[in-house]
């Protein structure tokens, strides 16, 4: 099982993360934050990983530390279940829509952490949640994933539409990363012998 529990704790944070890769899309989230709750969800549906994150933040402050640091937490987590990455297919992309909004992301689970993040959000915020934070997320995933990653919202009116297809897309391309691929076997998908 490509199953993985990190916990992180600072002055700001208390985050506990566990996934299982190989899951049916469940969650349990419990982060104080409504709107990046349904935002992981789409992550782990989308992606058919199980997920569960026990968050408590300084949210009296703003969501901030709590995004960001579950992003890292979530990253971790990643990157530890999924192991040396032999056999897996590596890369992964997907498109999705939501009514007028399309987003794109593309993953290289390379061991190089970067972020392409382009999103010019509607809104300010959706409900309570700042928008700059989705951006905040994807870079604390990318740094501790050691992941690159390529965002891009190529249409959208509604930034709740915005942010959801990004999620959705970033839980699908994860999932075609991750997949085993059977043709490669015990390999890594690297000419260079390591990921």
């Amino acid at each position: 099982m490509r199953t993985a529990t990190v916990e992180r704790n600072t002055l700001e944070t208390r985050i506990r993360a566990t996934v299982n890769l190989d899951g049916s899309g469940k969650s349990e989230l419990e982060t104080g934050v409504p709107f990046f709750e349904h935002m992981l969800d789409q992550v782990a549906r989308h992606g058919l990983i199980d997920l569960s994150v026990e968050a408590e933040g300084d949210i009296e402050i703003d969501d901030h530390h709590t995004v960001e640091d579950v992003g890292i937490v979530l990253g971790q987590a990643i990157r530890e279940a999924a192991g040396d990455k032999r056999g897996i297919a590596r890369y992964g992309h997907a498109y999705v829509p939501l009514d007028e909004a399309l987003s794109r992301v593309v993953i290289d689970l390379s061991g190089r952490p970067g972020l392409q993040f382009h999103c010019n959000f509607t809104a300010e915020r959706i409900g309570r949640f700042d928008t700059q934070l989705v951006q905040e997320f994807f870079q604390g995933f990318v740094n501790h994933a050691h992941a690159t990653v390529h965002i891009d919202n190529l249409r959208g009116i509604n930034a709740h539409h915005q942010a959801e297809t990004i999620f959705k897309a970033f839980g699908r391309a994860l999932r075609m990363a991750l997949t085993p691929d059977p043709r490669l076997g015990d390999q890594l998908p690297s000419t260079k012998g390591a990921l």
